[in-house]
């Protein structure tokens, strides 16, 4: 049975573009990025140029050592020539050694600059950004991507220019050694250069579609191993498997032996005209041996320069199947570096003073930029500081997507948001965020320490006030009964930790952090009763004087806000206390009766 494969649309839009030729301005930026290594990469060309004349010179001596030194019958002479032979071989070998390592530091010193840009670019590219775009994607770019274009720079920069003044320098000797035998070799250069082209296109178009199939075979990967609780819990594993094997690595496999059978035929074809080139120097030119119009020593170093007139051709093809697929790939992490942030700090944005925790919400919409559908209509709210309010609403209301833009992870499409009588807009992220802190439904922990994880957005706090965080939110005593206490490692993720351990350990994290305005997202919705009793105590510890954001579905975390803001379709249709909202029988009374009563 033919199994038709299908990968998904990111693959697909990248296989669109693979009949587009190499764009030079993507080359000229790579260019930019070894500018800082210019000296160096300057010593190890003279260093190739070096190394390169004297494998030239080789055959050269060999010529010298037959007609001077043999058939004259001149043993000083031929002596004198085996030495000098000798000698620019030890020149060859140190001029490599010498070359390899400079280019070696040069390449790694490249990517080290480039992994800590693409690193900083992740970094601050906006939320939206991650919910289009798979980890095993970006994966991908920052792991295959960059080590194929790290060897290119290690090894096939210095090496193509070796080989195209080996190749021009062959050249030269051998028609300044005899015209008419340099000619008849050249004789097959116009079949390997429409070789060569149809190569060049066929090749380019393969290894497109080979990154963008690696590609689907990180996300997938990255998905599972994500995944594998779930995997695990619905036995999917024989599922997946066959998808993996019968879609996803077998896609892969398809792409990659096409370029494969692509590269196969281009080193043979260069290897055949090699041979005919070769018999037919030795065929005229073992007939003017006989003739005596030139010299055995001519005739042998001519098949010695025809056999070293070929390999930088075979290395430049191998070089060419190298360049086609670290020029895919840098178009790639060029695409990724050129991913525009989002939200950006405004050109004279102020730094935030120390707020007291006043929010207002004005005329505040808001859409995707690729999506014109609205998530939140005309919102306007106003909190007071210190206070404490709570949205519900049914799933998808647009809840989540209020605090996202609080925090300025998105901006506004109309309107604008205040904090303390300050322009979200007007003030670095960096400001308002150090005075916020958030609490998700499901926290994640840094592979790290118990202590790290509490400390990570105050990294200055002792050792004291780590643990007085902890004992404030209910977490010191599970947290000592750890096999190291606060050194215990939680691993990445916290997956050594149940749910309410993680959920306690968060908390903790915010009270030491400090926040004047405190966002809870559904922060108890995946804890037992028993769990959540410790978690109410640390919630009214660390909901004490702060403004606060509480997004829950149980009603134990709700009745206790100061006021409670019910959201439906993007819009606000009620808000009060929990009593006003009962008696009133709205929506939160039907929510009330429907989702939150325990």
């Amino acid at each position: 049975m033919t199994i038709t494969i299908t990968p998904p649309p990111y693959v697909l839009q990248s296989e669109e573009q693979y009949n587009k030729g190499v764009d030079p301005q993507n080359a000229k930026r790579l260019v930019a990025y070894m500018r800082p290594y210019t000296g160096r990469v300057i010593l190890s060309a003279l260093l190739m140029l070096i190394a390169s004349a004297a494998s030239v010179a080789g055959p050269y001596f060999v010529k010298i050592a037959i007609d001077s030194g043999l058939n004259a019958g001149d043993a000083a002479a031929l002596r004198n020539t085996i030495l000098a032979y000798l000698a620019v071989s030890v020149v060859q070998w140190v001029g490599t050694y010498y070359r390899v390592n400079i280019m070696a530091w040069v390449g790694q010193s490249i990517i080290y600059d480039l992994r800590m840009k693409l690193f900083s670019h992740l970094q601050e590219l906006s939320l939206g950004f991650y919910s289009r775009y798979s980890v095993g994607r970006v994966i991908t770019r920052t792991i295959n991507d960059v080590e194929t274009l790290r060897d290119f720079l290690t090894w096939a920069v210095l090496a193509i220019a070796r080989d195209v003044f080996t190749l021009a320098l062959i050249i030269f000797v051998m028609l300044d050694m005899n015209v008419r035998l340099a000619l008849l070799t050249f004789s097959v250069l116009p079949v390997m250069v429409l070789i060569t082209i149809l190569f060049r296109r066929a090749s380019r178009a393969a290894y497109r579609k080979v990154r963008a199939a690696i590609s689907w075979v990180n996300s997938v990967l990255a998905e599972n191993v994500n995944g594998v609780r779930v995997v695990q819990a619905f036995s999917r594993q024989k599922l997946n498997y066959e998808h993996f094997r019968d879609y996803v690595n077998r896609y892969h496999l398809e792409r990659a032996i096409v370029t494969a059978r692509i590269s196969s035929v281009f080193s043979p074809s260069v290897d055949l005209l090699g041979a005919i080139a070769t018999g037919l120097v030795v065929w005229l030119g073992g007939a003017a041996v006989l003739g005596e119009t030139i010299t055995a020593g001519v005739l042998v170093a001519f098949i010695l320069y025809i056999d070293r007139f070929f390999d930088p051709i075979r290395d430049l093809s191998r070089r060419y199947d190298s360049l086609q697929s670290t020029m895919i790939g840098w178009e790639r992490i060029m695409g990724l570096m050129d991913t525009p942030i989002e939200v950006q700090d405004a050109p004279l944005a102020e730094e935030l003073p120390v707020v007291q925790g006043q929010v207002s919400f004005e005329q505040v919409s808001f859409h995707y930029s690729d999506d014109p559908a609205p998530i939140l209509t005309g919102i306007d709210l106003h909190i007071r500081p210190g206070e404490t309010v709570a949205l519900v609403g049914e799933t998808g209301a647009g809840k989540t997507t209020l605090v996202k833009l609080l925090s300025r992870f998105h901006d506004p499409s109309e309107g604008r948001i205040l904090v303390d009588g300050h322009d979200l807009r007007s003030v670095t992220q960096a400001s308002l965020r150090r005075q916020m802190g958030v609490v998700l439904q499901d926290p994640f922990l840094f592979n790290g320490t118990v202590a790290e994880n509490i400390r990570f957005g105050r990294l200055a706090a002792t050792a004291a006030e780590v643990e007085a965080a902890a004992r404030a939110v209910g977490a010191h005593d599970f947290i000592v009964n750890l096999r190291n206490g606060y050194q215990t490692s939680v691993e990445e993720g916290g997956v050594m930790l149940s749910v309410g351990q993680r959920q306690l350990l968060s908390f903790a994290r915010a009270l030491l952090a400090d926040p004047r305005i405190l966002i809870l997202d559904e922060a108890t919705s995946s804890v037992d009763t028993q769990t959540e009793q410790v978690i109410q105590t640390a919630l009214r510890r660390l909901l004490k004087g702060r403004t606060s954001f509480v997004i829950a579905h149980r009603l134990s975390t709700i009745t206790n806000a100061d006021r409670i803001v019910v959201i439906q379709d993007g819009i606000i249709v009620e808000q009060g206390t929990h009593m006003e909202l009962l008696a009133s029988q709205g929506m939160y009374y039907d929510l009330y009766r429907t989702g939150f009563q325990e």
